[in-house]
């Protein structure tokens, strides 16, 4: 009997040892995790992040390389939270399944929208509200703040008008000024900013408005090389002065008819030359001919208007044609009987005169002579002289006519159509007298004029004075003329331009 109890007590104890034994393997087994806390979709690292599981563990922070680690994690489910003022509290499902597992995870967290604050609606400082007479070129300015000075303010700008219905839509700028130009005269423009820091939604401006001046009465057109491409510049004389046409676009000698209130010029479309009109501040261009404008050298021809503004004559090659403004009745009104090129023509104000230019392929062994409206020849003005002329325009009254020719007689044979030495030459009709007005009002040595014009009142002459050397600076300038015709002056009016109007 004692025996027996003997054995049963061993083997209670066996039994009781062995399942201690297991409950202290049990306990033993353990696990590691490991992970990186960023910024969502910035990879961006976020220290001093607070991590901590449920259930609990231990509680530890990520480093300044975002990293963080738990180490001795019993075996088992956790819920994993990562915790940091500003940012949204985030959470991650780890399941710890078998002794010494390492699992990696990573929190991506956002901000917490709820603690930013929005920016404020900028506030619109130039132009003021309700500006008048503003120029063509504004620098629009505003501003606005934000409570949280580390947001990343970004504007919008939106401009309308009360011409049309184009809107200009300025988007990203970090800047609180933009500078708006090319804007037309009597317009009213009507602007609005809208400020975003990336978190909130836009925050809209009030609307300003501001109009420009009214579109003044210029009286002096030229042409103005820009960046390989003829521009045409409207001016009052007085400095101020503004672009006609686009940069884009090379247009060249313009020709005012106030009567028709249009600006025709000269413009290179698809590789010919054709006549555009625009209005005087160069809106709604329109091209009137079909039949190009053509001749030895497209910048050396010249066109003209009908008084009343209803036609315009113009030449291809050996033909003349007449015109209406809307590009209808094209008209074929002369035919030079030798085959010559006709490079400039001009029409008298009473419409019963055309006076011509016209020479070979090279420029030369030129003509100048004045036919009726039949082809009829009236007067020749000049024939058989060599070098280069050119520049025609009549009086107001029709009895004179302004040209120039180049006394040098130099005929450039590379092509450059240089000229050595151009004079002004007004031939008057009654009387048949030419004046040289160039000697008479000192023209420097060594310089060519050309492009003459009449004035209005026939009391000046407008043209263009430039260096022989055919690469130096070309400037528009004015001669005073008197009855007699001597000791003329002559004063610039504007630097850096060629073939002037005045009307």
């Amino acid at each position: 009997m004692k025996t027996l109890i003997k054995i049963l007590s061993l083997l209670i104890l066996t039994c009781y040892l062995f399942s201690c034994s297991e409950d202290l393997v049990d306990q033993a087994q353990t696990g590691t995790l490991k992970g990186k806390v960023v910024k969502r979709g910035t990879n961006v690292p976020i220290s001093n992040v607070k991590i901590f599981t449920a259930p609990t563990t231990q509680t530890v922070f990520s480093g300044t390389d975002g990293t963080f680690e738990i180490a001795a994690m019993p075996l088992g489910n956790y819920s994993v939270k990562a915790e940091l003022s500003g940012y949204i509290t985030t959470f991650q499902g780890v399941n710890m399944q078998t002794q010494n597992q390492v699992v990696t995870v990573v929190f991506e967290m956002d901000d917490d929208e709820s603690l930013n604050s929005p920016p404020s609606a900028p506030q619109l400082l130039s132009p003021v509200d309700n500006a008048v007479n503003q120029p063509l070129s504004v620098e629009l300015t505003w501003t606005a703040t934000d409570p949280d000075t580390a947001d990343v303010l970004k504007y919008s700008l939106a401009i309308k008008n009360n011409l049309d219905t184009h809107v200009i839509q300025v988007n990203d700028l970090t800047a609180k000024h933009y500078s708006l130009s090319n804007l037309k005269f009597g317009v009213s423009y009507f602007w609005q900013v809208s400020v975003s820091d990336g978190i909130h939604p836009p925050v809209l401006s009030s609307v300003g408005k501001f109009t420009t001046n009214t579109l003044p009465a210029n009286r002096y057109h030229y042409a103005q090389k820009q960046n390989g491409n003829f521009v045409i510049l409207s001016s009052d004389g007085q400095g101020n002065s503004f672009q006609l046409t686009n940069s884009s676009y090379n247009s060249w000698r313009p020709r005012k008819n106030n009567n028709a209130g249009l600006i025709a010029f000269l413009r290179t479309e698809g590789g010919s030359t054709h006549i555009f009109t625009a209005n005087p501040d160069g809106s709604n261009p329109f091209k009137v001919t079909t039949v190009p404008a053509a001749g030895f050298n497209n910048y050396e021809m010249d066109f003209a208007w009908s008084t009343n503004g209803q036609e315009i004559l113009y030449s291809n090659f050996n033909k003349l044609y007449r015109i209406n403004k809307d590009g209808s009745g094209l008209t074929q009104v002369f035919t030079t009987p030798d085959g010559s090129m006709i490079s400039e023509c001009d029409w008298s104000y009473d419409g019963s005169k055309i006076a011509l230019k016209t020479n070979d392929y090279s420029g030369y062994h030129t003509k100048i002579y004045i036919i009726d409206m039949t082809g009829s020849v009236l007067k020749t003005i000049l024939s058989g002289s060599p070098g280069a002329s050119g520049g025609l325009n009549f009086s107001v009254d029709g009895q004179m006519l302004v040209y120039t020719r180049d006394t040098s007689g130099y005929q450039d044979g590379s092509g450059n159509y240089r000229q050595l030495d151009s004079h002004i030459f007004i031939y008057n009709m009654t009387n048949d007298t030419v004046f040289d007005i160039s000697s008479e009002s000192e023209k420097p040595l060594g310089t060519n004029d050309l492009d003459p014009r009449f004035s209005p009142n026939n009391a000046q002459i407008i043209f263009m004075n430039t260096s022989n050397d055919n690469i130096s600076q070309k400037n528009v300038m004015v001669i005073d003329l008197n009855t007699t015709m001597t000791d003329l002056s002559r004063v610039s009016l504007f630097t850096n331009g060629e073939m002037p109007d005045y009307e």
